[in-house]
Protein backbone atom coordinates (compact mmCIF):
# COMPACT_ATOMS: atom_id res chain seq x y z
CA UNK A 1 0.00 0.00 0.00
CA UNK A 2 1.35 3.38 -1.00
CA UNK A 3 0.64 4.80 2.50
CA UNK A 4 2.24 1.99 4.50
CA UNK A 5 4.30 3.71 7.24
CA UNK A 6 7.93 3.98 6.15
CA UNK A 7 7.29 2.21 2.87
CA UNK A 8 10.13 4.05 1.13
CA UNK A 9 12.51 2.36 3.59
CA UNK A 10 10.85 -1.01 2.99
CA UNK A 11 10.94 -1.10 -0.81
CA UNK A 12 14.06 -1.80 -2.85
CA UNK A 13 15.15 -1.78 -6.46
CA UNK A 14 15.65 -5.18 -8.08
CA UNK A 15 15.87 -6.50 -11.63
CA UNK A 16 12.67 -8.57 -11.33
CA UNK A 17 9.71 -7.58 -13.49
CA UNK A 18 6.03 -7.39 -12.52
CA UNK A 19 3.25 -7.59 -15.11
CA UNK A 20 -0.22 -6.60 -13.91
CA UNK A 21 -2.97 -7.35 -16.42
CA UNK A 22 -6.28 -5.72 -15.55
CA UNK A 23 -9.41 -7.18 -17.14
CA UNK A 24 -11.83 -4.28 -16.86
CA UNK A 25 -15.15 -5.38 -15.35
CA UNK A 26 -13.82 -8.91 -14.85
CA UNK A 27 -16.23 -10.06 -12.16
CA UNK A 28 -19.82 -11.03 -12.88
CA UNK A 29 -22.75 -12.62 -11.15
CA UNK A 30 -24.78 -15.80 -11.32
CA UNK A 31 -27.47 -16.20 -13.95
CA UNK A 32 -30.84 -17.18 -12.48
CA UNK A 33 -31.28 -20.00 -15.00
CA UNK A 34 -27.86 -21.66 -14.92
CA UNK A 35 -26.61 -20.39 -11.54
CA UNK A 36 -23.30 -19.68 -13.29
CA UNK A 37 -21.39 -16.44 -13.63
CA UNK A 38 -20.05 -15.19 -16.96
CA UNK A 39 -16.62 -16.57 -16.01
CA UNK A 40 -18.10 -20.00 -15.32
CA UNK A 41 -19.97 -19.97 -18.62
CA UNK A 42 -16.85 -18.95 -20.53
CA UNK A 43 -14.53 -21.62 -21.93
CA UNK A 44 -11.13 -20.47 -20.64
CA UNK A 45 -8.69 -23.41 -20.63
CA UNK A 46 -5.59 -21.21 -20.43
CA UNK A 47 -6.85 -19.18 -17.47
CA UNK A 48 -8.01 -22.38 -15.76
CA UNK A 49 -4.56 -23.94 -16.16
CA UNK A 50 -2.89 -20.77 -14.92
CA UNK A 51 -5.18 -20.71 -11.87
CA UNK A 52 -3.98 -24.20 -10.97
CA UNK A 53 -0.41 -22.88 -10.95
CA UNK A 54 -1.09 -19.65 -9.05
CA UNK A 55 -2.10 -18.20 -5.72
CA UNK A 56 -5.73 -17.12 -6.05
CA UNK A 57 -8.25 -15.01 -4.20
CA UNK A 58 -11.00 -12.42 -4.36
CA UNK A 59 -10.59 -8.68 -3.94
CA UNK A 60 -12.79 -5.89 -2.62
CA UNK A 61 -12.03 -2.74 -4.68
CA UNK A 62 -13.22 -0.16 -2.13
CA UNK A 63 -15.32 -1.54 0.72
CA UNK A 64 -18.07 -4.09 1.23
CA UNK A 65 -21.21 -2.96 -0.56
CA UNK A 66 -19.53 -0.06 -2.38
CA UNK A 67 -19.75 -0.05 -6.18
CA UNK A 68 -16.54 1.45 -7.61
CA UNK A 69 -15.89 3.38 -10.76
CA UNK A 70 -12.96 2.37 -12.92
CA UNK A 71 -10.77 5.07 -11.37
CA UNK A 72 -11.07 3.85 -7.76
CA UNK A 73 -10.88 0.25 -8.93
CA UNK A 74 -7.56 0.75 -10.71
CA UNK A 75 -6.06 3.00 -8.03
CA UNK A 76 -6.73 0.26 -5.47
CA UNK A 77 -4.88 -2.28 -7.63
CA UNK A 78 -1.90 0.10 -7.73
CA UNK A 79 -1.91 0.24 -3.92
CA UNK A 80 -3.74 3.52 -3.37
CA UNK A 81 -6.58 3.77 -0.88
CA UNK A 82 -9.43 4.77 -3.23
CA UNK A 83 -11.28 6.50 -0.39
CA UNK A 84 -8.33 8.79 0.34
CA UNK A 85 -7.11 9.29 -3.23
CA UNK A 86 -10.09 10.53 -5.17
CA UNK A 87 -10.00 12.05 -8.65
CA UNK A 88 -12.62 12.90 -11.22
CA UNK A 89 -12.80 10.99 -14.48
CA UNK A 90 -12.36 14.19 -16.46
CA UNK A 91 -8.81 14.62 -15.17
CA UNK A 92 -7.93 11.03 -16.05
CA UNK A 93 -9.21 11.46 -19.60
CA UNK A 94 -7.29 14.73 -19.98
CA UNK A 95 -4.01 13.24 -18.75
CA UNK A 96 -4.53 10.25 -21.01
CA UNK A 97 -4.91 12.56 -23.99
CA UNK A 98 -1.58 14.16 -23.12
CA UNK A 99 -2.90 17.44 -21.71
CA UNK A 100 -1.01 19.22 -18.96
CA UNK A 101 -3.64 20.78 -16.70
CA UNK A 102 -2.92 23.79 -14.51
CA UNK A 103 -4.51 24.98 -11.26
CA UNK A 104 -7.06 27.13 -13.12
CA UNK A 105 -8.50 24.29 -15.20
CA UNK A 106 -11.38 21.89 -14.66
CA UNK A 107 -11.60 18.67 -16.69
CA UNK A 108 -14.95 17.02 -17.36
CA UNK A 109 -15.77 13.70 -19.00
CA UNK A 110 -18.68 13.89 -21.43
CA UNK A 111 -20.89 11.27 -23.09
CA UNK A 112 -23.01 11.80 -26.15
CA UNK A 113 -26.40 10.29 -25.36
CA UNK A 114 -29.93 9.83 -26.66
CA UNK A 115 -33.17 10.90 -25.00
CA UNK A 116 -36.83 10.76 -25.95
CA UNK A 117 -39.10 13.75 -26.46
CA UNK A 118 -39.88 13.66 -22.73
CA UNK A 119 -36.20 14.10 -21.87
CA UNK A 120 -35.81 10.57 -20.50
CA UNK A 121 -32.46 9.02 -21.43
CA UNK A 122 -32.79 5.94 -23.60
CA UNK A 123 -29.05 5.34 -24.17
CA UNK A 124 -26.29 6.97 -22.09
CA UNK A 125 -23.70 6.01 -24.70
CA UNK A 126 -25.61 6.89 -27.89
CA UNK A 127 -25.34 3.30 -29.16
CA UNK A 128 -21.55 3.61 -28.76
CA UNK A 129 -21.28 5.77 -31.89
CA UNK A 130 -17.94 5.68 -33.68
CA UNK A 131 -15.29 8.36 -33.40
CA UNK A 132 -15.97 9.27 -37.03
CA UNK A 133 -19.54 10.18 -36.14
CA UNK A 134 -18.80 11.83 -32.80
CA UNK A 135 -16.01 14.02 -34.20
CA UNK A 136 -18.61 16.06 -36.09
CA UNK A 137 -20.64 16.43 -32.88
CA UNK A 138 -17.57 17.61 -30.98
CA UNK A 139 -17.07 20.26 -33.64
CA UNK A 140 -20.57 21.57 -32.92
CA UNK A 141 -19.79 21.82 -29.21
CA UNK A 142 -16.69 23.95 -29.85
CA UNK A 143 -19.01 26.84 -30.76
CA UNK A 144 -20.36 27.05 -27.21
CA UNK A 145 -19.17 29.80 -24.85
CA UNK A 146 -20.01 30.26 -21.15
CA UNK A 147 -19.62 33.04 -18.61
CA UNK A 148 -16.43 33.19 -16.50
CA UNK A 149 -14.65 30.34 -18.30
CA UNK A 150 -12.94 29.54 -21.58
CA UNK A 151 -14.05 26.22 -23.07
CA UNK A 152 -12.11 23.55 -24.91
CA UNK A 153 -13.79 20.41 -26.25
CA UNK A 154 -11.85 17.39 -27.55
CA UNK A 155 -12.85 13.98 -28.79
CA UNK A 156 -11.74 11.10 -26.58
CA UNK A 157 -13.05 8.07 -28.44
CA UNK A 158 -16.41 6.86 -29.76
CA UNK A 159 -19.20 8.42 -27.64
CA UNK A 160 -16.78 10.04 -25.19
CA UNK A 161 -15.46 13.60 -25.21
CA UNK A 162 -13.55 15.93 -22.89
CA UNK A 163 -14.59 19.41 -21.79
CA UNK A 164 -11.99 21.65 -20.15
CA UNK A 165 -13.04 24.87 -18.43
CA UNK A 166 -10.32 27.46 -17.76
CA UNK A 167 -11.05 30.28 -15.33
CA UNK A 168 -8.42 32.46 -13.69
CA UNK A 169 -8.60 32.10 -9.88
CA UNK A 170 -12.05 30.49 -10.08
CA UNK A 171 -11.08 26.88 -9.34
CA UNK A 172 -10.83 25.87 -5.65
CA UNK A 173 -8.55 23.15 -4.32
CA UNK A 174 -11.18 20.87 -2.81
CA UNK A 175 -13.12 18.07 -4.50
CA UNK A 176 -15.82 17.65 -5.67
CA UNK A 177 -16.75 21.18 -6.79
CA UNK A 178 -20.20 20.42 -8.16
CA UNK A 179 -22.43 17.45 -8.95
CA UNK A 180 -22.59 15.59 -12.27
CA UNK A 181 -25.36 15.90 -14.84
CA UNK A 182 -25.16 12.18 -15.67
CA UNK A 183 -27.69 10.19 -13.58
CA UNK A 184 -25.73 7.00 -14.29
CA UNK A 185 -28.66 4.96 -15.61
CA UNK A 186 -30.94 4.85 -18.62
CA UNK A 187 -34.60 5.60 -17.99
CA UNK A 188 -33.89 8.79 -16.05
CA UNK A 189 -33.61 12.45 -17.01
CA UNK A 190 -30.30 14.29 -16.96
CA UNK A 191 -29.52 16.20 -13.78
CA UNK A 192 -28.79 19.84 -13.07
CA UNK A 193 -25.27 20.41 -11.79
CA UNK A 194 -25.41 21.70 -8.22
CA UNK A 195 -22.59 23.49 -6.33
CA UNK A 196 -21.01 21.68 -3.40
CA UNK A 197 -19.90 24.99 -1.85
CA UNK A 198 -21.23 28.56 -2.35
CA UNK A 199 -18.07 29.62 -4.17
CA UNK A 200 -18.50 26.85 -6.77
CA UNK A 201 -21.84 28.21 -7.95
CA UNK A 202 -20.12 29.85 -10.94
CA UNK A 203 -18.77 26.42 -11.96
CA UNK A 204 -22.23 24.84 -11.76
CA UNK A 205 -23.71 27.76 -13.72
CA UNK A 206 -21.07 27.36 -16.45
CA UNK A 207 -21.73 23.63 -16.74
CA UNK A 208 -25.50 24.04 -16.85
CA UNK A 209 -25.14 26.75 -19.50
CA UNK A 210 -22.93 24.46 -21.60
CA UNK A 211 -25.45 21.61 -21.33
CA UNK A 212 -28.37 23.88 -22.23
CA UNK A 213 -26.61 25.23 -25.31
CA UNK A 214 -25.56 21.73 -26.40
CA UNK A 215 -29.18 20.59 -26.22
CA UNK A 216 -30.15 23.26 -28.75
CA UNK A 217 -27.27 22.34 -31.04
CA UNK A 218 -27.98 18.59 -30.98
CA UNK A 219 -31.78 18.46 -30.75
CA UNK A 220 -32.29 17.37 -34.36
CA UNK A 221 -29.33 14.97 -34.56
CA UNK A 222 -30.33 11.31 -34.94
CA UNK A 223 -26.99 9.94 -33.64
CA UNK A 224 -27.07 11.80 -30.30
CA UNK A 225 -29.34 14.59 -29.13
CA UNK A 226 -27.89 15.36 -25.71
CA UNK A 227 -24.74 15.22 -23.56
CA UNK A 228 -24.04 13.95 -20.05
CA UNK A 229 -21.19 15.33 -17.93
CA UNK A 230 -19.39 13.70 -15.00
CA UNK A 231 -16.03 13.44 -13.25
CA UNK A 232 -15.74 17.22 -12.80
CA UNK A 233 -12.38 17.94 -11.17
CA UNK A 234 -8.91 19.45 -11.27
CA UNK A 235 -5.66 17.52 -11.27
CA UNK A 236 -4.61 16.33 -7.77
CA UNK A 237 -1.16 15.49 -6.43
CA UNK A 238 -0.66 11.79 -5.72
CA UNK A 239 2.39 9.91 -4.39
CA UNK A 240 4.49 8.45 -7.20
CA UNK A 241 4.78 4.69 -7.70
CA UNK A 242 8.22 5.36 -9.10
CA UNK A 243 9.52 7.04 -5.96
CA UNK A 244 7.57 5.15 -3.31
CA UNK A 245 7.88 1.63 -4.70
CA UNK A 246 11.27 2.25 -6.36
CA UNK A 247 9.84 1.05 -9.65
CA UNK A 248 10.18 2.19 -13.24
CA UNK A 249 6.55 1.59 -14.24
CA UNK A 250 4.79 1.91 -17.59
CA UNK A 251 1.10 1.80 -18.47
CA UNK A 252 -0.21 0.34 -21.72
CA UNK A 253 -3.86 0.86 -22.66
CA UNK A 254 -6.06 1.69 -25.64
CA UNK A 255 -8.34 4.17 -23.85
CA UNK A 256 -7.11 7.57 -22.61
CA UNK A 257 -8.66 7.29 -19.17
CA UNK A 258 -6.50 4.32 -18.20
CA UNK A 259 -3.40 6.05 -19.51
CA UNK A 260 -4.43 9.02 -17.36
CA UNK A 261 -4.57 6.78 -14.29
CA UNK A 262 -1.12 5.46 -15.11
CA UNK A 263 0.29 8.96 -15.56
CA UNK A 264 -1.30 10.25 -12.35
CA UNK A 265 0.42 7.50 -10.35
CA UNK A 266 3.84 8.18 -11.86
CA UNK A 267 3.98 5.72 -14.74
CA UNK A 268 5.36 6.37 -18.17
CA UNK A 269 2.62 5.70 -20.71
CA UNK A 270 2.62 4.00 -24.09
CA UNK A 271 0.26 5.68 -26.57
CA UNK A 272 -1.17 4.76 -29.96
CA UNK A 273 -2.63 1.41 -28.92
CA UNK A 274 -5.97 0.91 -30.64
CA UNK A 275 -6.88 -2.52 -29.23
CA UNK A 276 -5.54 -5.30 -27.02
CA UNK A 277 -3.38 -7.01 -29.69
CA UNK A 278 -1.70 -3.64 -30.26
CA UNK A 279 -1.22 -3.26 -26.49
CA UNK A 280 0.37 -6.70 -26.31
CA UNK A 281 2.69 -5.79 -29.18
CA UNK A 282 3.73 -2.64 -27.30
CA UNK A 283 4.36 -4.67 -24.16
CA UNK A 284 6.63 -7.08 -26.02
CA UNK A 285 8.59 -4.13 -27.39
CA UNK A 286 9.08 -2.24 -24.13
CA UNK A 287 9.90 -5.30 -22.02
CA UNK A 288 12.86 -6.02 -24.33
CA UNK A 289 14.40 -2.62 -23.60
CA UNK A 290 15.08 -3.72 -20.01
CA UNK A 291 14.28 -0.27 -18.62
CA UNK A 292 10.93 -0.87 -16.95
CA UNK A 293 10.19 -3.31 -14.13
CA UNK A 294 6.43 -2.80 -13.69
CA UNK A 295 3.97 -3.13 -16.56
CA UNK A 296 0.27 -2.30 -16.39
CA UNK A 297 -1.70 -3.82 -19.27
CA UNK A 298 -5.41 -3.07 -19.73
CA UNK A 299 -8.16 -5.17 -21.36
CA UNK A 300 -11.46 -3.34 -21.95
CA UNK A 301 -13.97 -5.52 -23.90
CA UNK A 302 -15.35 -7.47 -20.92
CA UNK A 303 -16.47 -4.29 -19.18
CA UNK A 304 -18.04 -2.79 -22.31
CA UNK A 305 -20.12 -5.93 -22.88
CA UNK A 306 -21.18 -6.08 -19.24
CA UNK A 307 -22.28 -2.43 -19.26
CA UNK A 308 -24.31 -3.12 -22.40
CA UNK A 309 -26.11 -5.94 -20.57
CA UNK A 310 -24.92 -8.41 -23.19
CA UNK A 311 -24.09 -11.61 -21.33
CA UNK A 312 -23.11 -13.54 -24.46
CA UNK A 313 -20.76 -10.75 -25.54
CA UNK A 314 -19.12 -10.67 -22.11
CA UNK A 315 -18.60 -14.42 -22.13
CA UNK A 316 -17.08 -14.09 -25.60
CA UNK A 317 -14.81 -11.23 -24.47
CA UNK A 318 -13.51 -13.40 -21.62
CA UNK A 319 -12.94 -16.30 -24.01
CA UNK A 320 -11.07 -14.00 -26.40
CA UNK A 321 -8.84 -12.80 -23.58
CA UNK A 322 -8.07 -16.41 -22.66
CA UNK A 323 -6.49 -16.87 -26.09
CA UNK A 324 -3.85 -14.25 -25.24
CA UNK A 325 -2.69 -16.02 -22.07
CA UNK A 326 0.08 -18.11 -23.75
CA UNK A 327 1.58 -14.91 -25.23
CA UNK A 328 1.29 -13.14 -21.89
CA UNK A 329 3.07 -16.00 -20.10
CA UNK A 330 5.77 -16.18 -22.78
CA UNK A 331 6.69 -12.55 -22.10
CA UNK A 332 8.49 -13.94 -19.08
CA UNK A 333 7.61 -11.55 -16.25
CA UNK A 334 8.86 -12.73 -12.87
CA UNK A 335 5.49 -11.90 -11.32
CA UNK A 336 2.24 -12.09 -13.26
CA UNK A 337 -0.89 -10.61 -11.72
CA UNK A 338 -4.26 -11.01 -13.45
CA UNK A 339 -6.98 -9.00 -11.76
CA UNK A 340 -10.06 -6.89 -12.33
CA UNK A 341 -10.83 -3.34 -11.26
CA UNK A 342 -14.45 -4.18 -10.42
CA UNK A 343 -17.31 -6.48 -11.35
CA UNK A 344 -19.68 -5.65 -14.21
CA UNK A 345 -22.45 -8.27 -14.21
CA UNK A 346 -24.30 -8.32 -17.52
CA UNK A 347 -27.57 -8.88 -15.67
CA UNK A 348 -27.11 -5.47 -14.01
CA UNK A 349 -25.68 -3.77 -17.12
CA UNK A 350 -23.53 -1.75 -14.72
CA UNK A 351 -20.63 -1.91 -12.30
CA UNK A 352 -21.41 -3.69 -9.03
CA UNK A 353 -20.15 -4.18 -5.47
CA UNK A 354 -19.30 -7.86 -5.89
CA UNK A 355 -15.81 -9.16 -5.13
CA UNK A 356 -13.42 -9.71 -8.03
CA UNK A 357 -11.23 -12.76 -8.82
CA UNK A 358 -7.45 -12.34 -9.10
CA UNK A 359 -4.35 -14.50 -9.24
CA UNK A 360 -0.63 -14.11 -8.71
CA UNK A 361 1.74 -16.41 -10.59
CA UNK A 362 5.45 -16.69 -9.73
CA UNK A 363 8.07 -19.30 -8.98
CA UNK A 364 6.86 -19.10 -5.37
CA UNK A 365 3.27 -20.10 -6.17
CA UNK A 366 2.73 -23.84 -6.36
CA UNK A 367 -0.94 -23.40 -7.22
CA UNK A 368 -4.23 -23.64 -5.44
CA UNK A 369 -5.56 -26.31 -7.76
CA UNK A 370 -9.00 -24.76 -7.77
CA UNK A 371 -9.87 -26.07 -11.22
CA UNK A 372 -11.16 -22.94 -12.87
CA UNK A 373 -10.71 -19.20 -13.08
CA UNK A 374 -13.97 -18.04 -11.52
CA UNK A 375 -15.54 -16.31 -8.54
CA UNK A 376 -16.80 -19.55 -7.01
CA UNK A 377 -13.49 -21.41 -7.36
CA UNK A 378 -11.44 -18.54 -5.97
CA UNK A 379 -13.52 -18.30 -2.81
CA UNK A 380 -11.35 -21.08 -1.40
CA UNK A 381 -8.09 -19.75 -2.87
CA UNK A 382 -5.04 -19.47 -0.62
CA UNK A 383 -5.04 -15.65 -0.57
CA UNK A 384 -8.68 -15.42 0.49
CA UNK A 385 -10.80 -12.28 0.41
CA UNK A 386 -8.68 -9.12 0.68
CA UNK A 387 -8.79 -5.41 -0.08
CA UNK A 388 -7.60 -4.74 -3.62
CA UNK A 389 -5.09 -2.20 -2.33
CA UNK A 390 -3.10 -5.10 -0.78
CA UNK A 391 -2.53 -6.83 -4.13
CA UNK A 392 0.32 -4.46 -5.00
CA UNK A 393 2.18 -5.34 -1.80
CA UNK A 394 1.82 -9.04 -2.58
CA UNK A 395 3.21 -8.43 -6.07
CA UNK A 396 6.18 -6.50 -4.66
CA UNK A 397 6.83 -9.23 -2.10
CA UNK A 398 6.77 -11.99 -4.73
CA UNK A 399 9.16 -9.91 -6.83
CA UNK A 400 11.64 -9.63 -3.95
CA UNK A 401 11.16 -5.87 -3.83
CA UNK A 402 10.31 -5.62 -0.11
CA UNK A 403 12.84 -5.73 2.71
CA UNK A 404 12.19 -7.29 6.11
CA UNK A 405 10.01 -5.11 8.31
CA UNK A 406 11.59 -4.38 11.68
CA UNK A 407 14.52 -6.00 13.41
Amino acid sequence: MIDFPGIENLTRKTSSKILMVVIDGLGGYFDNTTNKSELEDAVTPNLDKLANESACGLSIPVEHGITPGSGPGHLALFGYDPIKYQVGRGVLEALGLGLELNANQIAIRGNFAISGSDGVITDRRANRITSKVSSSLVKKLTDISVTDFKTDVQLIRDHRFLLVLTGENKVPNYYPFVSDTDPGLNGLKSLTSEPTYPETTIIANAINSFVSQSRDLLKDNHHANMILLRGISKVPSFPSMQKTYKLDPIGIAAYPMYLGLAKLTGMEIARENTNFPAELKSLKSVIKIDKHDFFFLHYKPADAAGEDGDRKAKVKALEEFDKFIPDIIDIGADVLVIAGDHSTPADLAAHSWHSVPFLINTNFTKGDGEGSFSEKAFRSGSIGLIKAKSIMMLALAHAGKLKKFGS
